[in-house]
């Protein structure tokens, strides 16, 4: 069982996760406000996201070393005060180099943040105690999105860059509580292969790891193709307002929340993570296509609540999963995790921005179609163990 300290580490984890998800969440309402006002059609906005994503995934692999090397609390930090700095700079942004550099910077954030906290999790986790912990992590995501687009709606009425300052307030809050409150964990040391070298890439191709970062890349390739481009799809297709997709976003994130709390430890224990996933990716398929043929508002709701819960339960499937099997090289799991994370994240909306300007519904063909090559390749991966 965590002790009282672990217990307090954790929650206060969950808070900076839960801060800096709110600090993005607060900005999905205004997108469409924002680009109108800039002239940036579908396309600019889905080169930003890649810009971002890229940005995560030149530094993830380095940041995930880091994390083992200078430890968990230092890198949590820094990638705090980046995403303060980085939401400031798109809240003064007036050009789009601007706002270009102010994804790249958040980019780098993202890639400091979540290997680090993942890796902290597992330090203060027994392996029984993880998918729990790790489902909470999810949740306080989730929980992140369903306030920040409130609150996002309700500053966007004192002007629609209020919530990007909005949220470099709340990074520098998280980051602040960090420096006071959160401490070092007890982990092992780096891992050494037999000769005494650190371990290298070729350790991505192994077998254990290789098919759980493929699903990474092809769900969040597919994920990022029309979220990216969500705000804008429901804004033109449906003329809803920036109130609405607020509702949209908390409505989801009530929903995803939900089952990951509720759900995901219960599930994960009687029929394990990978079933979860391939289930999960199922479920995520069936919806988005759905996304297309849906016309009324309330139906269009509820599609929308329940779109992203197969992609919530996901990401916490193979984070899981790979946190068992990594033993001692959790930091550099981390790190391929977001690694992969921001290859798909990458080239996603860049390929959904260019549909998304041909037709509305193309994005959510393109990531059905992803995620049916996705479920594919689940059905040959197989549990397997770190070899001792």
């Amino acid at each position: 069982m965590q002790s009282k300290s672990q217990k307090i580490a954790l929650a206060l984890l969950l808070c900076n996760i839960f801060i800096t998800f709110s600090g993005i969440g607060i900005v999905i309402p205004v997108l469409p406000s924002l680009m109108n006002e800039l002239s940036i059609n579908g396309s600019a906005v889905g080169n930003m996201v890649a810009a971002f994503a890229l940005a995560q995934l030149i530094a993830s692999p380095i940041t995930g070393k880091w994390t083992d090397q200078y430890g968990r609390k230092m890198m949590i930090i820094i990638g705090l005060v980046l995403f303060s700095f980085s939401e400031f700079l798109f809240g003064i942004g007036k050009t789009i180099e601007l706002l270009f550099l102010s994804r790249i910077l958040g980019g780098f954030s993202g890639a400091f943040i979540m290997p680090a906290i993942t890796a902290y999790i597992a330090d203060i986790t027994s392996e029984s105690e993880r998918p729990k912990a790790l489902g909470l992590m999810s949740g306080a995501i989730n929980f992140g999105f369903i306030v920040g687009p409130g609150i996002g709606g309700f500053l966007a009425e004192f002007g629609i860059r209020v919530p990007f300052f909005a949220a470099s307030a709340l990074g520098a809050i998280a980051a602040i509580a960090s420096i006071f409150l959160l401490k070092e964990p007890e982990r092992q040391e780096q891992p050494k292969t037999k000769n005494g070298k650190k371990v290298g890439w070729k350790r991505i191709f192994l077998p254990m790891y290789f098919i759980s970062f493929i699903i990474i890349f092809l769900s969040t390739f597919s994920l990022a193709s029309f979220e990216s481009l969500f705000s804008l799809f429901v804004d033109h297709k449906f003329g809803f307002t920036p109130r609405d997709i607020a509702i949209i976003v908390t409505g989801g994130g009530i929903v995803g929340a939900l089952a990951q709390i509720l759900l995901f430890d219960a599930i994960t224990k009687r029929f394990g993570e990978i079933m979860v996933v391939r289930w999960s990716l199922i479920f995520s398929a069936l919806l988005v296509f759905m996304m297309t043929i849906v016309e009324s508002y309330w139906a269009i709701m509820f599609t929308c609540w329940i779109v992203f819960v197969g992609f919530d339960l996901v990401r916490p499937g193979i984070t899981s999963y790979l946190s068992k099997i990594a033993g001692d090289e959790q930091g550099f799991v981390g790190g391929m995790n977001s690694m992969f994370t921001s290859i798909g994240n990458v080239f996603g909306p860049i390929i959904g921005g260019i549909l998304f300007d041909i037709n509305f519904n193309f994005p959510f063909y393109f990531a059905a179609i992803i995620l049916i090559v996705s479920i594919a390749i689940a059905m040959f991966w197989k549990n397997q163990r770190q070899p001792h």
